[in-house]
């Protein structure tokens, strides 16, 4: 087909490193091997207070999580290689995401940190490494992120019907493709599993709900999603993105959580992310005749039984039936961005993100 990439990602559950290695073609790919890499525990416990406790991460925790963070990529790279049975030299690069500690894009001045030395990548596997995709779009005015649409337009877009992209991370978000050509639009809906996944690990010390099985055992507190539903994000217009840092455990008691039973609130979060995913397509993609969702989501199998509820049209599926895993889109696409890097390509779309122009994204790391 063409040429192979790797793609390196890890999401706001902080578990491990999702990679892949990609072969695109002109219009296409194929995924060669996939690794789900864990974090050593220690590692993982220590980003995990990084971005519940930020005012406690002094610049040397901040230098020794890029270091460690950067030998795992590094790892998960070599490993993926390894299991692919590959030589590194047939890699034209690899794209690294990175752990994201901070997105801040409406802050004054507005910021976005992602860590894992990319240095320490490309020394490591002897490939050239781009990272830092975010912060170009953003130097434009941009939200930097998300970023995955410019990807799914390449992928899914088709000239027959519209089509709407769902990604179900720790953050949820959406990319409208019309057919009709006029421009693609995305956005954060709000959170996806990251609630979930916080309240669950307070109450019942697991780091997620295993298909939604907790949340279906509570029932959904009408009052509490209401006046969760009621924040502004839900309905300012995009441009927009948003993480961890706005949508919490802070921000959920916020809501005066009172005697509500543990399972009641997960059931309702589940809600929540179902309903404000639910309304964001309703109001931007009402026309898409088509849904589908990637990310770690569209496992849960609650969430989607409450998704189908509040949306009825259109049916979902997932990105499997047009010829993605719904497990690797995110890591392929910034595989697919490493690709746009180093052809001196555009990886950003202004009309999601609200960037000024269309940009070339991303630092090249020489392997040394």
């Amino acid at each position: 087909m063409g040429d192979y990439y790797i793609g390196l990602i890890s999401g706001t559950s902080m578990d491990g490193i999702d990679a892949v290695l990609v072969e695109f073609g002109q219009t296409s790919l194929e995924i060669l091997q996939t690794r789900k890499h864990e974090y050593p525990a220690e590692l993982r416990q220590q980003l995990c207070t990084s971005i519940r406790e930020p005012q406690a991460c002094s610049v040397d925790d901040v230098g020794a999580l890029d270091r460690w963070t950067g030998e795992c990529f590094r790892d998960a790279a070599n490993a993926l290689i390894d299991d692919a049975g590959i030589n590194t030299s047939t890699i034209a690069a690899i794209g690294s995401h990175g752990q994201t500690l901070r997105h801040q894009p409406t802050a004054s001045p507005p910021f976005t940190l992602q860590i894992g030395d990319p240095s320490v990548i490309a020394a490591g596997t002897g490939i050239t490494t781009v990272a830092d995709f975010r912060r170009g779009d953003m130097a434009l005015g941009g939200q930097g992120a998300p970023l995955t649409p410019a990807f799914h337009e390449w992928l899914f877009r088709q000239p027959e019907s519209p089509r709407t992209i769902l990604n179900i991370g720790g953050i949820a978000n959406v990319t409208i493709l019309p057919a009709d050509g006029s421009a693609v639009t995305g956005f954060d809906t709000g959170p996806g599993n990251t609630l979930l996944d916080g309240w669950i690990r307070r109450h019942r010390k697991e780091f997620f709900d295993h298909d939604g099985g907790w949340a279906a055992s509570g029932t959904v507190d009408d009052d509490l999603l209401s006046r969760l539903l009621a924040d502004s994000y839900f309905s300012t217009p995009p441009p927009k993105s948003t993480g961890f840092e706005y949508f919490n455990l802070d921000w959920l008691e916020a809501a005066e959580l009172d005697a509500i039973d543990s399972a009641d609130v997960q059931a309702t979060l589940c809600a929540l992310t179902a309903a404000s995913i639910a309304i964001a397509i309703r109001v931007f993609a009402d026309e898409a005749a088509e849904l589908l969702v990637c990310g770690g989501g569209v496992h849960n199998a609650e969430l989607m039984r409450q998704l189908g509820v509040q949306l009825s049209e259109p049916q979902w599926s997932s990105t499997a039936t047009a010829g993605l895993d719904p497990d690797w889109v995110e890591a392929a696409a910034f595989a697919w961005l490493a690709m746009r890097r180093m052809q001196d390509l555009p990886g950003n779309l202004p009309s999601v993100t609200g960037a000024s122009h269309a940009a070339v994204l991303g630092a090249i790391y020489s392997a040394a």
